[in-house]
């Protein structure tokens, strides 16, 4: 059985459209956990008319006290059933055929312990940000990484819309780090990259699947230059905490010189291109980054 889990938080306006997505699918082996994560609008009243109106659906309702998304996926994991273990966003919408392409994919890749899914962002006031390219692409939470699967080299890993696990890779790495992760608006992140290190490190295969993919739901606030400072500013604290507790910091904080040297080149290829606005967002991101990395805050 694949287990479904969606953590929210303050979602009213989207919870139910995955859910109804969901509903649609042509598979039925399956289980949906919703983790509400202390929400304070209409999210957990829209969820429970949802399973009351829908008895034929395996839905699970729970909370999580402890704020932060860490803990609510971790909540998450305590409720499952299923020998696979799903993660989407509150989000983000799969596709309709999302679960029989994800079940033909694990089949088909018995050897990879996990995958992420490709995630298309859905910018929900129609516009394209003029910083949108290839190398800025996961800042709206978006990964493609083609049109077949292919295994993830070391040191890349899923994005956590659209990401799954096998349980017994649980029992082996344990669950995600609660120092990391996003609460209500603070952006800080790292516990997805923490995690799937953990297994890469531990000799497990992570799988990219390209067909059972989701459309990530984007607001105009998320295409800002303040919200691109904020984030850049939550990865390098996350990447200070995690690697701190990993012991690789000092390393870490040589890769940022690297960074540094290939966004340059970067922005004045952009430049030539007369795409100011990646180059200038690219240079703010580094710089947010490097700034928290470096200071811790």
């Amino acid at each position: 059985m694949i287990s479904i889990i969606i953590c929210t938080y303050n979602r009213e306006k989207y919870i139910g459209k995955v859910l109804e997505a969901l509903a649609k699918q042509n598979y039925s082996d399956y289980e949906i956990i919703v983790v509400d994560n202390n929400s304070t609008d209409a999210t957990p009243q829209i969820a429970k008319d949802f399973k009351q109106s829908h008895p034929e659906l395996n839905i699970t309702l729970c909370s999580e006290t402890k704020q932060g998304l860490s803990h609510a996926r971790n909540c998450g994991i305590t409720q499952a059933k299923g020998d696979f273990l799903v993660f989407l966003d509150d989000d983000a919408i799969p596709c309709e055929n999302y679960l029989e392409k994800l079940h033909e994919g694990l089949q088909e890749h018995p050897d990879h312990a996990g995958f992420g899914g490709k995630i298309e962002p859905l910018f929900e006031d129609g516009k394209t940000p003029k910083w949108l390219c290839k190398w800025t692409l996961s800042w709206a939470s978006g990964l493609d990484m083609g049109t077949r699967p292919k295994t993830f080299k070391p040191g890349k890993f899923p994005i956590g819309a659209n990401m799954g696990f096998r349980r017994e890779v649980v029992e082996k790495v344990g669950v995600f780090n609660t120092e990391l992760g996003r609460s209500k608006k603070n952006l800080m992140g790292g516990e997805e990259k923490d995690f799937f290190f953990r297994i890469q490190r531990a000799g497990y295969r992570i799988i990219y699947l390209p067909e059972p993919y989701v459309h990530h739901v984007i607001p105009q606030s998320r295409t800002t230059t303040d919200y691109i400072r904020r984030f850049a500013q939550g990865v390098g604290l996350s990447e200070r905490v995690r690697c701190k507790n990993e012991g690789s910091y000092p390393k870490r904080v040589l890769s940022e010189l690297v960074k540094w040297a290939a966004t340059l080149v970067l922005s004045i290829v952009y430049l030539l291109a007369f795409r100011p606005a990646c180059s200038r967002t690219l240079i703010l991101f580094r710089y947010g980054v490097s700034k928290s990395l470096l200071r811790g805050k």
